[in-house]
């Protein structure tokens, strides 16, 4: 064992004395130093240096390095020998999730990283696990039960939560931190949806409920390791020390909690012989899927999936509103003008009918994707269609956040927040009427393209169309300015997040 430490800990500090060294006997042109597209790379160390010194704007940095690439793609070569490759072109995106999908996995350096969260479910799978996962997946996404229960979940959480909070933040003008409320939102929809479970997450005394803490630092944890070399996080695992410590007992509290739901769903089947709920736990447990580490892993793939990304959407897409007051307008607009709704969130079709809103969310999830990045392994050697080589357990990184910034892809506006990309003008009996034209899912790989396209791409607008119509319709939200008037962060995690929160006061519409 006092070996195994000891050659864990010099791949630890072979890399740091090299860095260490050369900050010591170096130093930086200052002519050059600040150049984002300069990537030095030196014997052994590679460019760790510079991927050190950028590592909190890395999303930037990168957009940078790929914007002043000829091919929007860059081989980089990190330390001790290890390449990997970021792209920002459509056609290597197409080439990895699609064209050469069998070559192309999530891999070993992705599942170990998220093995001890996610298990073996969809989202950390390969080959034949996710072949099967996919299918019993997609057949239970495709129901029409399974929508209207969704319909049912999210207008439950608007009527007797979410708004009643807006409500009485505006009467009282209170501050509140809407990305958390979004946050709290989300979690208790996806909770009741993957487990049948209501976590009450979203009260108006805004509580530390034991699972969605133990849920936040499992996946905050879990995404720093990202981050840290592999041999510096498996050290501090092995150790039980540090963020590991914490992550393993967070873990422990997500899996308990998990595996003692399905237990009880298990024992209901048993003794009912049919479950009345129709959440995705009890859909699968009732199709004859009874393996508990099987729908444990999937559900909860399917819970980190549902509680971030859509709350990091709309987080970005209110604040992108408040900023753009003449998009709102035209929202509000849309929402007044569909055809009789039934509720403060409007029926299905009414919903689907939103094409503005639809667009609205689109642009903003291309300034702020959800997931600003993803990464595939590859398991043979390979060429790219821009003539990269990758080698045999090369990774290659899409940088969805960088594409979304690409001249190449989005025109010289593409810094604009401008809905109308998205939208062709019609003629219908008379009336011009907007059109939806979508981009294909390799230039907007926001959720996914080719046989990993995202299962939830409909479930995730049906929801945030009936947010944005609810909240929208009743009441304005005004951000808090933040210190020297500064632009909000955007922090990249598992899912994008805004640093520090978005501080609103709630204005109630007349």
């Amino acid at each position: 064992m006092f070996l195994q430490l000891l050659t864990l800990a010099s791949l630890v500090l072979l890399p740091l004395l090299f860095f260490f060294v050369f900050r010591a006997s170096s130093q930086p042109n200052p002519k050059t130093s600040n150049n984002t597209k300069v990537l030095k790379s030196y014997p052994i160390i590679g460019s760790f240096i510079t991927l050190y010194k950028n590592h909190e704007r890395r999303l930037p940095w990168f957009t940078d390095l790929l914007r002043s690439s000829p091919s929007n793609t860059l081989t980089i070569h990190h330390s001790l020998g290890k390449h990997f490759v970021v792209t920002g072109n459509p056609t290597v995106v197409q080439h990895i999730l699609k064209t050469h999908f069998p070559i192309y996995e999530k891999g070993n350096t992705f599942r170990t990283t998220l093995t001890d969260l996610l298990g073996d479910g969809i989202f950390n799978a390969d080959g034949d696990n996710w072949k099967f996962q996919r299918r019993v997946s997609s057949h239970e996404f495709n129901t029409k039960s399974l929508r209207k229960f969704v319909e049912q979940v999210v207008d439950t959480e608007l009527s007797d939560r979410l708004i009643p909070i807006l409500s009485a933040a505006a009467t009282n003008n209170l501050i509140l931190d809407f990305q958390d409320i979004l946050q709290r939102f989300a979690f208790d929809n996806i909770c009741r949806i993957a487990f049948g479970y209501d976590p009450a997450y979203l009260l108006p005394t805004l509580p530390e409920a034991k699972f969605a803490v133990a849920f936040d630092d499992a996946v905050q944890f879990s995404g720093d390791r990202f981050s840290s070399f592999p041999q510096v996080w498996k050290l501090k695992r092995f150790l039980g020390i540090g963020s590991e410590k914490r992550l393993r007992a967070a873990v422990s509290e997500v899996r308990e909690f998990a595996n003692t739901i399905v237990r009880e769903k298990k024992r209901e089947l048993s003794e009912k012989k049919a479950l009345e709920s129709v959440d995705l736990l009890s859909r699968f447990l009732g199709s004859g899927h009874s393996d508990e580490k099987f729908v444990t892993d999937i559900v909860i793939s399917f819970t980190l999936a549902g509680r971030d990304t859509t709350s990091a959407a709309l987080t970005w897409f209110f604040w992108l509103l408040s900023q753009n007051p003449h998009v709102e307008d035209d929202i509000l607009k849309e929402i007044s003008g569909t055809t009789e709704l039934e509720s403060a969130t409007g029926g299905y079709d009414e919903v689907m009918e939103m094409v503005y809103t639809h667009a609205a969310l689109c642009e903003s999830m291309r300034l702020y994707p959800p997931v600003p990045g993803n990464s595939k392994q590859a398991m043979k050697d390979d060429v790219l269609p821009d003539g990269t080589k990758v080698k045999k357990g090369m990774v290659v990184n899409y940088n969805v956040y960088a594409m979304g910034r690409m001249e190449e892809i989005w025109g010289e506006d593409w810094a604009e927040y401008r809905p109308e990309r998205w939208l062709e003008e019609r003629e219908e009996n008379g009336a011009h009427k907007w059109k939806f034209v979508g981009r294909d899912s390799f230039s907007y790989p926001v959720f996914q393209a080719g046989p990993r396209i995202c299962l939830g791409k409909e479930m995730a607008f049906l929801q945030m169309k009936r947010v944005v119509s609810a909240v929208l319709k009743s009441f304005k939200l005004v951000p808090v300015e933040r210190e020297g008037g500064a632009q909000p962060e955007f922090l990249a995690y598992l899912t994008g997040k805004m640093k520090g929160g978005f501080p609103v006061t709630i204005v109630e519409r007349a």
